[in-house]
């Protein structure tokens, strides 16, 4: 095991953002704001935010902006929550939420709950507990949550609750540790987390943890890089990441490091990406590795900068 190359981090991932023309680039047009929050967020949290033009991207951003509030993956594309929140978090790294008409994008964000108090994630009409984070947690960084009603989507979250202590998508869906992260993050950011048995789910994920020190997202199932971030998160939230073994799954996160040309992997000796990349430090940030800033659990932003939205005058 070796240390974490952040130099070879950071030069993939601006290497990535000039590719524009790459087989990978091409396919991932339509969630270029997702990248965009995974790559800039990874630059933050190893202090190297300052790497690039950031009018250059804010004047990307607004240009994917819809007429509705809502914000799409690419210039020209549909607007949904998941592109919108990332709008967001990206413009809260470069402290620019001034540029947004905050009302706009709540009342976007608000106009899509349902009256059983759950979320589609666009005009379209899936529902998914997913889009119950997406909606909390956006909010929540505009200062609006109360745009939304947030009891009804507390209750909406808690019925999908399984016997196992995990969430499902939806009521009766199977638990899945990225949903799990969704519903026990948008409990937390509403205060919410006496629904939670915290004892039977963190028995749930810390189960996680397999032989080689990665974590998985449902039983059976390959480790992977990203439940670095998924399962971790959820476990400190709900106060039980001490039921993991740290220091292994440290081992496994730089294991799967690309070490000569940066980026970091699902699992060792795959190909790197820009998602597996944020995922990897965003759970060394979690597990306290030397060097890196902290991220905050519930928001996935790095803790100044959730401190300098809420505690900023």
């Amino acid at each position: 095991m070796g240390e974490l190359v952040v130099d070879k981090h950071v030069e993939y991932i601006l290497s990535v953002e000039k590719r524009k023309d790459s087989f990978e680039s091409v396919v991932l047009e339509h969630l270029r704001m997702n990248g965009a929050y995974w790559g800039l967020t990874t630059l933050d949290l190893l202090g190297k935010l300052d790497a690039l033009d950031s009018n250059e991207v804010i004047q990307w951003i607004m240009k994917c902006q819809h007429e509705s509030g809502g914000f799409a993956g690419n210039i020209g594309h549909d607007p949904h929550l998941l592109y919108t929140l990332s709008a967001v978090q990206v413009l809260a790294l470069f402290d620019k939420l001034n540029v947004l008409d905050a009302d706009k994008v709540a009342n976007y964000i608000s106009g899509l709950q349902n009256e059983d108090g759950s979320f589609s994630g666009d005009e379209w009409g899936e529902v998914d507990s997913r889009f119950s984070y997406l909606a909390i947690c956006c909010l929540s960084i505009l200062h609006r949550l109360d745009k939304m009603n947030v009891e009804k989507a507390v209750n909406y979250i808690a019925s999908c609750k399984n016997v196992d202590g995990g969430f499902g998508c939806t009521p009766g869906g199977e638990s899945h540790a990225g949903q799990i992260f969704c519903c026990v993050g948008a409990l937390a950011i509403t205060g919410s987390l006496h629904h939670v048995d915290k004892d039977l789910l963190g028995w749930w994920l810390c189960e996680r943890q397999v032989k080689s020190g990665g974590l998985n997202g449902r039983p059976e199932k390959l480790p992977d890089v990203c439940y670095s971030w998924w399962v971790l998160s959820s476990l400190i939230m709900i106060d039980r990441v001490h039921w993991i073994n740290k220091d292994k799954l440290v081992k496994f996160i730089l294991n799967c490091q690309d070490t000569e040309n940066g980026g970091i992997s699902d699992r060792p000796e795959d190909a790197v990406d820009v998602f597996h990349t944020y995922f990897g430090v965003a759970g060394l940030s979690l597990l306290e590795y030397p060097g890196l800033k902290a991220i905050d659990p519930a928001h996935a932003l790095p803790v100044d900068v959730v401190n300098r939205i809420f505690f900023q005058k």
